[in-house]
């Protein structure tokens, strides 16, 4: 469709115009009902089996060409190969085969639709988008029962790779210098083809649900991975728009990576440290070639999820060591386990619950299953033998369960003593505060912890009661909201009271418009997305501090979004006009700086 522009979620910033490919398109559009005659059902079984052991056998040969220092690739193509041996999905659909007398097709698809049901119930985005993991295992398996399957090696030339989903197995079968950009239909920011994009620096665009209505194979189209447009077939002014665009956008790039490495020192003499916010090992490489001073948040869940057994105390133990030594001397804060009232530790039978963003996750959960809690207690500790490590817990809501936390702590370490296991007996210890609860009472809190690191996306989520990837309410989340600034300065200055760090590790932590209001509160770090850092380092470096407190004096006395948007948006295009130029789009002012 000429000039045809559809959207979706930017995950890895870029710009580039290139011709699309589809390696994969959704089967369930394709997929029909058909019932089969009952001498043929098991036949039909056989079928099913044959396709799940044909995927297997696949998966197997594209992890054995993993390179060994892709290893978390590995461990993701390994959670795809468990769900093609756990029972569960395979057993579901053959249930339904013998049962309904259905076609193994239409029988897998029922299944993996059970799951979603599953899943859609889940309110944490980030468990939520582990259902891709599920549709990206059917989807192969449905590519087996078809009989048809995608020849990545074939493929040849650049080309924009557009898909229904990419799984990490899909992206070691194709060739990375082959890749100009991704688009796909599913994920979203913590999704795998999002982590993988930033990981390999491709541009690329998430979500984009019009994907497969409207973009065929060589179509010319323009990725935009700033703003999370595709204009397909774009006319010749739009073309010459954006080459324009993207020549501009490389130059910036490449002059803000040139001093990345830099201090982030305002003119004044100011230090504010940035980290990175990571949850795979490989991550490492982009947080320190783009100027990351350590990593502020690592996401501890994903070892825990997709799999039959928790992971053991080891196992643990050496993902926690191989990071803390890579990075040391620098900053890691490992934040412990993050999750409850799924499916992926569903032994835990109690964790059906109508509501679980207020139910049973994070510190709550850890607490509720010492045992869990404590091995992955002993690991961070264990790993802080390796390097310069911290501890984090999410969700305190209270002086009780942080005292409980460490108390867990404190019992941990007396056992590796006792063991005469090494680990650091001055490892610091820090919470998110994420809750309104945890706001109010931070001055108490400050007194029980060595640092506290600042939860946005939670924080304004549950001080203004919005879920922010629901499209009917999303519109009130706003990182600007007069609730949500003066939590973060009544936070900040409970911990310097105290005579505490506190860091701020949401995404508005990478929001230019928001950093210099942090930066005026005093805030002491700063953890992002690796490949924001040296945009953010640059504009610390252009600030005078007297300016942020002057501006910041001005937006506390404001009683609206509106009037605090309008404001820093005044002051910010006047300072840093050059870095906001590819950020003006993403306003509801669509106009750049002159």
């Amino acid at each position: 469709m000429p000039g045809k522009t559809i959207s979706g979620i930017p995950v890895a910033s870029g710009i580039v115009i290139g011709k699309a490919i589809f390696v994969n398109r959704s089967h369930k559009a394709t997929l029909l009902r058909q019932t089969v005659a009952a001498s043929l059902v098991e036949k039909e079984v056989e079928r099913l089996e044959k396709a799940f052991a044909e995927t297997e056998s696949e998966l197997a040969e594209i992890r054995s060409q993993v390179p060994d220092e892709l290893k978390d690739y590995k461990m993701l193509i390994d959670t795809h190969l468990l769900m093609l041996k756990d029972p569960q999905l395979k057993g579901t659909a053959a249930e339904y085969i013998r049962s309904l007398s259905l076609n193994a097709e239409w029988a897998l698809e029922k299944a993996v639709s059970d799951q979603e049901v599953k899943f859609g119930a889940v309110e944490d985005p980030y468990i939520r988008e582990r259902m891709q993991d599920v549709r990206v295992v059917s989807d192969r398996v449905q590519s087996k029962l078809a009989g048809r399957a995608v020849d990545f090696k074939a493929m040849q030339g650049r080309f924009i790779i557009m898909a229904h989903d990419l799984s990490p197995a899909d992206t070691v079968a194709l060739e990375v210098d082959k890749i100009m950009a991704f688009a796909t239909v599913q994920g979203g920011k913590t999704s795998h083809t999002g982590i993988m994009a930033r990981t390999l620096g491709i541009p690329a665009v998430v979500g984009v649900s019009d994907l497969e209505r409207y973009v065929n194979d060589g179509d010319l189209v323009i990725i935009d991975g700033i703003s999370g447009k595709i204009i397909i077939n774009p006319g010749d002014d739009v073309l010459a728009d954006y080459n324009e665009r993207a020549a501009k956008f490389e130059e910036y790039s490449r002059k803000i990576k040139r001093r990345c490495q830099l201090p982030a020192e305002t003119l004044d003499g100011f230090r504010v440290n940035v980290f990175a916010n990571i949850e795979l090992v490989e991550e490492v490489a982009a947080v320190l070639d783009n100027g990351g001073e350590g990593i502020g948040l690592y996401r501890t869940e994903y070892a825990y999820m997709n799999r039959t057994a928790l992971p053991s105390e080891d196992e643990l133990t050496e993902r926690y060591s191989e990071l803390a030594s890579i990075m040391s001397p620098r900053r890691v804060v490992f934040r412990t386990l993050d999750l409850g009232a799924d499916k992926f530790i569903s032994h835990y039978g109690e964790l059906n619950e109508a509501n679980p963003a207020m139910g049973l996750r994070a510190i709550r959960f850890c607490l509720k299953h010492p045992k869990l809690f404590k091995t992955q207690l002993r690991a961070i500790l264990r790993a802080s033998a390796h390097g310069n490590v911290a501890i984090m817990f999410p969700m305190i809501s209270g002086i009780k369960e942080i005292r409980q936390a460490k108390a867990w702590l404190a019992q941990a370490k007396a056992e590796l003593r006792r063991e005469g296991v090494a680990y650091d007996p001055d490892m610091s210890v820090g919470i998110m505060v994420e809750l309104p609860a945890a706001v109010m009472v931070a001055e108490f809190l400050a007194q029980e912890v060595d640092f506290f690191s600042i939860g946005t996306n939670d924080l304004i989520q549950y001080s203004i009661g919005v879920d922010r990837i629901n499209r009917h309410v999303a519109y009130l989340y706003q990182p600007l909201h007069p609730a949500t600034l003066k939590s973060i300065k009544l936070v900040v200055d409970a911990a310097h009271q105290a005579g505490i760090e506190v860091s701020l590790c949401g995404e508005v932590a990478s929001d230019p418009f928001c950093v210099p209001l942090l930066m005026g509160m005093g805030i002491d770090s700063l953890s992002l997305t690796p490949q924001a850092i040296p945009g953010i380092k640059r504009i610390i470096r252009q600030t005078q501090m007297r300016e942020c407190r002057a501006l910041l004096k001005q937006v506390m006395q404001c009683r609206t979004v509106h009037r605090i948007n309008s404001l820093v948006m005044d002051s910010i295009f006047k300072s840093y006009p050059e870095e906001l130029t590819f950020f003006a789009s993403l306003l509801e002012n669509d106009e750049a700086p002159a």
